[in-house]
């Protein structure tokens, strides 16, 4: 994909804006993409949001909590949204993050999300060995219990979205159930109105 400077992106949602062209013509104008407006909307859109920001390149790296994340994931699995468009509900210039969010959740579940240690681990020397051994077994239970209240709660996470996901589902299936039934009955009306 080719990288467009801000300028160029400028003066075409400024000509899109000012009704110079759809984003189709000016699409094959300015030869973006294969032709087709997707990118051009899309920087209309951004532009839209987010003023001259939504069209440059951010070089920072935004850091994003672990519950910003799920509420993220669980608004676009629980809504029929597009990425673009949740990405700008919940002010993200980024729509490939969502999606790079959603996908690792559907893979690794909850976990995915969580920050990461960066760097290398830490390898403590000790002259003497009777100091590397000098766990009690109360620490042991204590982080067993902090771990396998995490996962619980993962779990409990990773439920409530399945639960949000079903709902939905099941939402959309009456919904097509009573299209069904309407069609059925309009047309055994018509069929006895023409008899």
């Amino acid at each position: 994909m080719a990288k467009y400077s801000f300028e160029f992106k400028k003066k075409i949602v400024q000509e899109y804006l000012d009704g110079k062209g759809s984003a189709y013509f000016l699409a094959k104008k300015y030869k973006i993409g294969n032709g087709d407006n997707k990118q051009i909307l899309k920087w209309v859109n951004a532009f839209n949001e987010f003023g001259d920001e939504g069209l440059m390149r951010s070089r920072k790296n935004d850091t994003y909590s672990f519950d910003f994340k799920i509420h993220v994931v669980e608004l676009y699995l629980s809504t029929e949204v597009s990425y673009q468009e949740l990405a700008l509900t919940v002010k993200i210039n980024n729509p490939a993050l969502v999606a790079k969010w959603v996908s690792n959740f559907r893979i690794a579940g909850p976990d995915a999300l969580r920050p990461k240690k960066k760097g290398r681990k830490k390898l403590l020397k000790t002259k003497n060995t009777k100091d590397t051994v000098s766990l009690s077994s109360q620490d042991i239970t204590i982080d067993n219990s902090s771990e396998h209240i995490k996962q619980l709660e993962d779990e409990n996470l990773k439920l409530r979205i399945e639960n949000a996901y079903l709902k939905e589902l099941r939402r959309l299936r009456l919904e097509d159930e009573a299209r069904l039934r309407e069609q059925q009955e309009s047309s055994t009306a018509s069929e006895e109105t023409s008899n």
